[in-house]
């Protein structure tokens, strides 16, 4: 199932889609929903942010190949920060640059949606917390991140957190194991990694964030990005993909 959200003449809306025909979705997209009534076709829907979460919960140096290429030690347990939810934008909407600094670069994330109330979960049962899963990109102010010492600032600039274009909610545990993750700046490959490289997979960061947090539906888990990461400037055009979800597209634009 596809679940996207999307502009509708009384506000943002929840629809599913189905053979490219976006249908009203009826009910609680946390709980009990059906089809509604038909929308339109996809390419004539304006979509948003799949959601508007309640927190966004990151994982930094979750790729030993991303934590080498910045001279950082590979965690021992799960490096947890949190993005701010005022940086979340939908897709094709333009990512603003910070005059604050010279250097932002894009990360291409595998992100859960977390769908139901969530604490002390054991990594066997943690899939039962998710609705689904959609493409993020972490993009970072580098060298605030680095000045800085902590990473709210950095990652934390409106706009910062692009998401979509949909959640997916049909991917099982064994899917989310081997995903492809690519990320393209002006249709040149910059970032291409597999879910497989994770160090620690989302099973073990749902039990390890849940131990310390309740999670509740529509929180996000930003599950960390491979290495290749880099610059962006204005006029430039961002591709995050995650395989078998989908491409989130955005433009950079100058302040």
């Amino acid at each position: 199932m596809v679940i996207i959200r999307y502009s509708s003449t009384t506000g943002p809306a929840h629809g599913l889609v189905e053979n490219h025909i976006v249908y009203a979705l009826e009910g609680d997209v946390f709980g009990t929903f059906h089809k509604g009534k038909e929308v339109g076709p996809l390419e004539n829907v304006a979509l948003l942010a799949p959601l508007q979460p309640g927190k966004i919960v990151a994982i930094g140096r979750n790729y030993a190949e991303h934590a080498k290429e910045h001279g950082a030690d590979v965690p021992q347990e799960p490096l947890l920060f949190l993005k701010a939810t005022s940086a979340v934008i939908g897709p094709d909407e333009p990512v603003v640059l910070t005059p604050l600094s010279k250097q932002v670069e894009h990360e291409a994330e595998l992100v859960l949606v977390i769908g139901q109330r969530a604490k002390n979960v054991p990594e066997e049962k943690a899939w039962e917390v998710v609705l689904g899963v959609t493409c993020g990109n972490d993009v970072t102010a580098r060298d605030l991140q680095r000045s800085d010492g902590q990473w709210s600032r950095a990652k934390g600039f409106d706009t910062f957190c692009p998401l979509g274009p949909w959640i997916v909610t049909h991917l099982r545990p064994e899917d989310i194991g081997d995903l492809g993750i690519t990320c393209r700046v002006n249709g040149v490959m910059k970032q291409m990694g597999s879910t497989r490289d994770m160090i620690f997979p989302p099973a073990r960061l749902i039990a390890y964030i849940t131990a310390a947090m309740t999670l509740f539906p529509g929180d996000l888990i930003m599950t960390g990005t491979p290495a290749g990461v880099g610059p962006l400037k204005a006029g430039d055009s961002v591709e995050v993909e995650v395989e078998g979800v989908g491409v989130l597209r955005n433009p950079i634009v100058a302040p």
